[in-house]
């Protein structure tokens, strides 16, 4: 059984660092804290020129709901547009509408502009009304996979919807957990849930290298730390999911 192990990253830097630690995709965001939202040209041009992998990036214009005006559906339909013209392989999406269900007309609107890269909707999926028939539309958007915790904030505790939506799912969309998934509970993830995809951002710091560093500011975390992925820690995932 071949697992896939996919990567939310921050900025270049990260990305290069999932990519040595042999992830199988990226989802490339700016702003992980709020969320994830949409990286920049110059982020996505770059990632794109220098590494073979499978690039996703997420269109989301702010953090927040996932409930989008008109002039912000505009927006995430033109950076599909862009993405697409870059060579990613895919985008990630998800929209709602106001009362829990999934925004059918224009999440078909994004998969037709991103066509014929992949598409894989993300965790407004946790926040929708209904899973099960949420599951069964969003298959019939088309998407390719869906990114989830099972409606709870990690995937652990989330793991028995995660396991239904796996087993209803088939061979007709991927069901691929997140939040949470770290190399201590990854293997015990695909064994309860049957699932052999898996996304984690193993977010880190490390401290900057400023060399002056303002006395007003010494302690802010904002201003002398930068996101970081240890190589290591994305190699580990795979060895805890090949183990045994």
């Amino acid at each position: 059984m071949k697992f896939i192990i996919e990567i939310a990253t921050s900025d270049y830097s990260t990305t290069k660092s999932a990519v040595e630690g042999g992830a199988d995709r990226i989802e490339l965001c700016a702003n992980l804290a709020e969320g994830g939202t949409t990286p920049s040209y110059g982020t996505v041009q770059l990632c794109r020129e220098k590494f073979a992998i499978q690039l996703f990036p997420i269109i989301r214009p702010r953090g927040g709901d996932f409930l989008y005006t008109e002039e912000e559906f505009e927006i995430m339909l033109g950076d599909v547009r862009i993405f697409k013209k870059l060579g990613c392989d895919g985008v990630v999406i998800g929209m709602l509408n106001a009362d829990g269900t999934i925004d059918m007309k224009r999440n078909s609107l994004l998969v037709e502009e991103a066509y014929p890269m992949g598409v894989t909707f993300h965790r407004a999926f946790d926040r929708c009304k209904e899973p099960l028939e949420a599951l069964e539309q969003i298959i019939q958007l088309g998407c390719e996979r869906i990114l989830t915790s099972g409606q709870q904030p990690s995937a652990t505790d989330g793991l028995e919807l995660i396991a239904e939506l796996n087993k209803l799912a088939g061979d007709r969309i991927i069901i691929m957990p997140g939040s949470g998934v770290r190399v201590d509970n990854i293997k015990m993830l695909a064994q309860r849930t049957g699932c052999t995809e898996f996304h984690s951002s193993l977010r880190g710091k490390i401290n900057s290298q400023m060399g002056f560093v303002h006395p007003a500011f010494e302690n802010s975390a904002e201003s002398y730390t930068n996101n970081a992925i240890n190589p290591d820690e994305v190699r580990a995932l795979r060895n805890a999911l090949d183990a045994g």
